[in-house]
């Protein structure tokens, strides 16, 4: 059930307003009118700087509601300007580098109406914003016996610079000398089982009891690091790659014939024969799947390891001179105080002050947003940042 609205005026509300200091709260707000709705974006002070709750007005009903928020919130800051862009909040921190002062508040994604459905309740998510694409991520997958393991050892070991894996998360317990975040990400079941409801992970598996699985996170991780990650997963953790925000290759690496495949699991010696069945079982619904689905971006076969490796690096675009980082960085430019905010064709005028600068006109950036990649509950990709010297006269949002 929803409360009773507060008596304020609505009267000149644009579609993105500072309400400012909440006496209640002692906190700063902003409100933005999406349809019949108004996000109410802000809170108050937790010593660190001010909390980015949310609540939703409906002006249907008159009445306040409070929507489960997934994603990864923002840290506390000193205040922040707000613009609506289609589907989602731009929110710009201030007093923030400019690598951690642009993010979006997801108000009606397909990511968002899609968990919607599933919870039942208002939701809105939390996506960082991050300048430039990044490296996509690319899934390898095949039947057990195939070689794809090998495969990816040998990318691993001649571009070691290039990619990397994420981090897993789990629910056992550590063993001896394994850390945090290194080895797996450890975390309780009801944790884990939350965000799996919350679409926050790729893939899950129950082994001995405990939960393991691939979050969304982790992946945008190594991308954040500069390198390209690499997906070891089955054609079922595919489709989900596929249906995530994550903007992916897809390669399926099969084996020229079944009776091949039988050959090399019984070569290796490892499995009982019923082992060996379950797995020419699964090999055979998999095959089937990963040629005809269209699920894949590129089909390779395994009938000599070199020649698969040699295509394999093809479908990467690599070469052996090709072993760099990609990570890029935003230089240390600190949004101060926000004046305001104006969009015009899919590109935000930032026009805010910095101490011991006078001059307004060396305060101007322009955020492109007219490629967007990815969201919630990853990043949200493709922006474009630069400064400019002339700042034209339109209408804005001032706080």
């Amino acid at each position: 059930m929803g409360e009773e609205a507060p008596e304020f005026s609505q009267d000149g509300l644009d579609e993105v307003s500072p309400i400012g200091l909440d006496s209640k709260s002692g906190g700063y707000q902003t409100a933005t009118v999406v349809g019949e709705k108004i996000f109410v974006v802000g809170g108050s002070e937790d010593g660190e700087g001010l909390c980015f709750s949310v609540r939703i007005f409906d002006k249907s009903t008159g009445k306040w509601s409070v929507p489960t928020v997934l994603g990864t919130k923002p840290a506390p800051c000193k205040g922040h300007s707000a613009l609506l862009l289609k589907d989602r909040i731009l929110i710009l921190k201030r007093d923030s580098l400019l690598d951690d002062c642009t993010w979006f508040l997801e108000v009606d994604t397909p990511f968002v109406r899609e968990q919607k459905k599933i919870l039942g309740t208002e939701v809105v998510a939390w996506s960082k914003g991050v300048k430039g694409d990044g490296l996509k991520p690319v899934v390898i997958s095949g039947p057990s016996g195939v070689g794809k393991g090998t495969l990816i050892s040998k990318l691993m070991n001649e571009f070691p610079n290039t990619f990397g894996f994420s981090v897993s998360h789990t629910t056992r317990a550590p063993r001896e000398k394994e850390k945090d975040g290194v080895h797996y990400h450890f975390t309780d079941r009801s944790t884990m089982e939350k965000d799996i409801r919350e679409g926050k992970f790729l893939e899950t598996a129950q082994v001995h009891g405990n939960l393991y699985g691939t979050s969304i996170e982790a992946v945008e991780a190594v991308t954040d690091s500069g390198k390209r990650c690499i997906l070891d997963i089955d054609v079922q953790g595919a489709k989900s790659v596929k249906a995530s925000s994550l903007e992916a290759m897809s390669i399926f690496i099969s084996p020229p014939s079944y009776e091949e495949l039988e050959k090399r699991l019984r070569a290796r010696g490892t499995e009982t024969e019923e082992q060996v069945q379950r797995r020419l079982r699964n090999a055979t619904a998999e095959i089937e799947e990963g040629k005809s689905s269209g699920l894949f971006d590129h089909i390779l076969i395994n009938d000599d390891l070199e020649t698969c490796y040699q295509n394999l690096k093809n479908v990467l675009g690599l070469n052996e001179s090709s072993d760099v980082s990609n990570q890029t960085s935003t230089k240390g430019v600190e949004i101060q105080t926000c004046h305001s905010l104006a969009e015009e064709d899919q590109k935000v005028l930032i026009h805010y002050s910095s101490d011991g600068l006078e001059k307004a006109s060396n305060n101007l950036f322009v955020l492109d947003v007219s490629s967007l990649k990815g969201g919630a509950p990853g990043r949200t990709r493709g922006l474009n940042v630069y400064a400019i010297d002339t700042f034209s006269n339109k209408s804005g949002i001032y706080l």
